[in-house]
């Protein structure tokens, strides 16, 4: 099994990087690759509302220019996906903002019942509108989400802040635990 982090941070080693490692610690000693693409930072175009991927079908956008449709087809070949940004002015990054209109509008069904979580870090706000936007991706994609014992979110501004959060690191622990515990789950059922 595969699951892929999307980090929409530019910080290369972040605390948003940072967040998913600890998140990687259970699904790695479950037996599940775990794996981070860092999308922040890329040059990407926003979704213009063309309607041509929906309209031909192609389960990705029309627009090959950049690279969104990479990471689209990562989501596609994933088993769990996770949307992972920092805040930035209460919300997600650009490149975040991007993958999500892009892959969402042209998924059709092929991410119904993948498994998906959010995680986000904050510098003191925003940090839960940033965790509703990337969990309604999840929702209107009908994917299936395990939670964790707190919301899936980190306090730091410079890189490396976040150690001093415990309690994050532990959600990201139980999130892990929680995600591979479900990815095995749904894998054996045969549904």
């Amino acid at each position: 099994m595969l699951v892929t982090a999307f980090n929409g941070s530019p910080r290369k080693n972040g605390n948003t990087s940072r967040m998913l490692s600890e998140l990687f610690k259970p699904l790695q000693e479950a037996g599940i690759e775990a794996r981070e693409i860092r999308i922040g930072g890329h040059k990407v175009r926003g979704c213009i509302a063309c309607g041509q991927c929906r309209a031909k079908n192609l389960g990705r956008c029309i627009f090959d220019d950049d690279p969104v449709n990479e990471w689209i087809d990562a989501m596609h070949v994933s088993d769990g996906i996770i949307l992972a940004s920092p805040t930035y002015f209460a919300t997600i990054t650009t490149e975040m903002k991007a993958l999500i209109d892009r892959g969402g509008f042209s998924a059709g069904n092929r991410l119904y019942r993948k498994v998906g979580a959010p995680v986000t870090v904050a510098r003191r706000g925003g940090a839960i509108q940033t965790y509703n936007t990337l969990m309604a991706f999840f929702g209107i994609n009908q994917m299936v989400v395990p939670m964790s014992s707190y919301w899936n979110m980190g306090y730091g501004r410079e890189a490396g802040e976040v150690e001093n959060d415990a309690e994050a690191l532990q959600t990201m622990r139980n999130l892990g635990s929680n995600m591979a515990w479900l990815l095995q789950k749904l894998h054996h059922s045969n549904i």
